[in-house]
């Protein structure tokens, strides 16, 4: 039995000699990962070099019909922006909104809830208008009430005063 822990012990103590053995020391490991950083970047400009190159090809084996339904997607996609853009605009003008304010708080998809957004915009507006900057009691004066303690307190610490 101890013959058997003996050889274990060794078979497990020659694995750990040669995993100390492969590990490289930090100098190493450095230059280890400087060289396959290198390795990487060359294998990222190849891929983009190829990425690009099948694109062209793709590009090329297109047939006209397929060139012209990608420009008509194009198109339609334009011309479905400048709608919802117009609309956008058709709305904030006609609710009083400027056009920086239409840019950030009209964001609806549809007439409706453009039109939403912009009542709410307007009504706030108008309250804000209405009210104005004002400040309850900002500018007058108010004189506080003798107190008896206040005047303990001035007496006291004043007596000829």
């Amino acid at each position: 039995m101890t013959e058997a822990t003996t050889t274990e012990a060794t078979a497990t103590g020659a694995e750990a000699t040669t995993e100390t053995e492969q590990q490289p020391k930090s100098t190493d490991t450095v230059d280890y990962w400087k060289q396959r950083s290198r390795e990487n970047e060359k294998q990222a400009k190849a891929n983009a070099d190829a990425a690009k190159r099948l694109a062209e090809i793709e590009e090329s084996q297109k047939t006209e019909a397929q060139k012209a339904a990608d420009r008509l997607a194009a198109a339609e996609k334009d011309a479905a922006t400048a709608r919802s853009e117009a609309l956008r605009l058709r709305i904030a003008a006609k609710h009083g909104i400027s056009d920086e304010h239409a840019d950030l708080y009209l964001t609806g998809t549809d007439e409706e809830s453009l039109t939403k957004q912009a009542k709410g915009l307007a009504d706030l507006a108008a309250t804000r208008k209405k009210q104005g900057n004002h400040v309850p009691r900002e500018g007058s004066s108010s004189t506080a009430a003798p107190n008896d303690e206040r005047t303990f307190v001035r007496e006291l610490f004043n007596p000829g005063g």
